[in-house]
C-alpha cells in the first residue's frame, strides 16, 4: 500500500508571533483585556496578518489558556495554523 504524500507547507514569515505576542501580554498579569492585546499587537509592530487575528478577538478579560483558546478557534477557523501557528 502506497503512503500519502507529504505536502510541504512552508510556514509565513509570522510564524510564531502570535506566541510571542501572547508571551509578552501575560509576562506581567495573570488575566489581561482584549484592549491590552490590542497595545501589546501595536507596540510589536506586528504585521497586517497578525493584526487582523488580534482584531478577531471579542471584547473581554482573559486568562492565558482562555486566550489562548479563543485565538486558536480563531486561527482554525480561517485555516491559518500552517501560516501562524498556534498558542499556547
Amino acid at each position: 500500500m502506497a503512503s500519502a504524500p507529504i505536502i510541504n507547507v512552508p510556514h509565513d514569515e509570522d510564524y510564531g508571533v502570535l506566541q510571542d505576542l501572547v508571551d509578552a501580554v501575560f509576562r506581567r498579569a495573570p488575566r489581561v483585556s482584549r484592549m491590552e492585546l490590542l497595545t501589546q499587537a501595536e507596540a510589536h509592530d506586528v504585521s497586517e496578518d497578525i493584526m487582523e487575528v488580534v482584531e478577531l478577538m471579542p471584547s473581554g478579560s482573559y486568562t492565558r489558556t482562555e486566550m489562548a483558546d479563543q485565538m486558536n478557534s480563531i486561527i482554525t477557523a480561517h485555516g491559518w495554523g500552517l501560516r501562524y501557528g498556534t498558542v499556547e
